[in-house]
């Protein structure tokens, strides 16, 4: 009996002080450098969104922000290395909508994008993405591309960066949400999809606004609707698809981070909070505008949800399209 007693004293012992360990590693969070990986190329979106905080939360967090761009399998392996890595706070995963998209795109993902991960905030949504079209082709706006698309199905081309893109899942939603039907063709790169745009091998893409928006300033290709739930203020003449075509449409890419699961809660809310005050910084506003971003600094929990119901809207719109093909 006595010695049950002492193994009982020891073993309470040690959880005591495990628990103090854990509450000392928390309150002195971060003592060393936070790694972010981006899971594509530098050069995105998501590359800019980081190289623009990770010098600012290294000011205010006391520690260095790495970039690490793992790029490969449509962003998998870089989330997956996030998801597999210790949850001790020291890995964040900066990544877009398209964290919402893999679980569609690929059969069998070597991770749970819900189950693995711990949302910290949705830092920013696109401005919306811009519907572009080769200037000679045959309709002036979007009503008339969607009447002629009922009539002739699969008549009308459009690009994407490749099968199960972001740019592939807009188009498709706004064929399903218009009920017409159009013929995907898959590039290796959003770049690709725009040089066979404007070589008029298509007929159009709906893509990042920036990435079009000198092309049609240019006279290169030609807007006729922004996906967003208002009007771009760099293209105040072109109307939302809500307004031109298909009413309550609405399609915005987002971007956010996360940490893996079990990473101890005071350590999200201190990231979340850090990266919060950030985007309420006037000139990280202006940066954010310019590349065609509005900043949002969710909760976790309004993040969590969010991405929870895009991931149900989307295996709902894999039911209608092949993602996999």
């Amino acid at each position: 009996m006595r010695s049950i007693f002492k193994l009982l004293t020891f073993v309470m012992c040690l959880l005591a002080m495990m628990c103090q360990a854990q509450t000392s590693s928390s309150r002195d969070y971060p003592n060393r450098p936070i790694k972010m990986v981006i899971p594509y190329a530098a050069g995105g979106p998501m590359d800019f969104i980081g190289r623009t905080l990770g010098p600012r939360l290294t000011q205010s967090m006391g520690q260095p922000i790495v970039i690490d761009n793992r790029a490969g399998a449509g962003g998998a392996i870089g989330t997956d290395l996030v998801a597999k890595s210790s949850p001790d706070g020291y890995t964040l995963l900066n990544t877009s909508s398209s964290h919402a998209s893999l679980p569609v795109v690929m059969a069998s993902l070597p991770f749970d994008p819900i189950k693995d991960f711990a949302p910290i905030i949705l830092v920013a949504n696109s401005v919306g993405f811009v519907l572009a079209a080769r200037p000679d082709l045959p309709v002036k706006n979007l009503k008339e591309l969607l009447a002629d698309a009922k009539v002739n199905p699969g008549k009308y081309t459009f690009g994407s960066g490749g099968v199960g893109n972001v740019m592939h899942f807009a188009a498709e939603f706004l064929c399903s949400s218009a009920e017409v039907k159009m013929t995907h063709i898959p590039f290796k790169g959003v770049s690709q999809s725009l040089n066979d745009l404007v070589a008029g091998r298509i007929d159009f893409v709906i893509g990042a606004p920036t990435a079009v928006l000198p092309l049609i300033r240019a006279g290169k290709l030609k807007a006729l609707a922004i996906t967003a739930r208002k009007r771009w203020t760099e293209l105040p003449d072109v109307p939302t698809i809500d307004e031109a075509a298909v009413k309550g449409f609405v399609y915005t890419p987002w971007y956010g981070f996360w940490f893996p699961a079990g990473v101890p809660a005071e350590q999200v809310t201190r990231m979340r909070n850090e990266v919060a005050k950030l985007l309420e910084e006037p000139d990280i506003k202006h940066l954010f505008a310019e590349q065609g971003f509005s900043v949002v600094g969710s909760s976790s929990l309004e993040f969590q949800k969010i991405v929870t119901d895009e991931i149900a809207m989307n295996k709902k719109l894999a039911t209608r399209v092949d993602f996999t093909q």
